[in-house]
């Protein structure tokens, strides 16, 4: 998974333990995220991303490649998706 990660910004996912992760998609719902944790479905887990800072989320999904995440809705999850965003756009190539 590591080669993949490349283009994006390493986080960190806090569930049991930290593990590193990389945000594939992102929205003020929730993010789909990179990683080779594997949190419980439904258990509230933190990811901290290097520029945007940190949100919790719940884990609503587990895929081969990683999670799915859901946020509370409101400004503080939209603005860390966009931060998130914004810092990925920005990092040079």
């Amino acid at each position: 998974m590591a080669s993949r990660w490349r283009s994006r910004r390493m986080c960190i996912l806090m569930a049991d333990r930290p593990a590193p992760a990389a945000i594939r998609e992102i929205s003020g719902a929730g993010a789909f995220i990179e990683t080779n944790a594997r949190p419980q479905p439904g258990s509230v887990v933190a990811l901290h991303h290097p520029e945007a800072g940190g949100i919790s989320g719940r884990v609503t999904a587990l895929a081969l490649d990683g999670v799915r995440l859901a946020f509370d809705p409101g400004e503080p999850a939209i603005a860390f998706a966009l931060g998130a965003i914004v810092a990925d756009m920005t990092r040079p190539a």
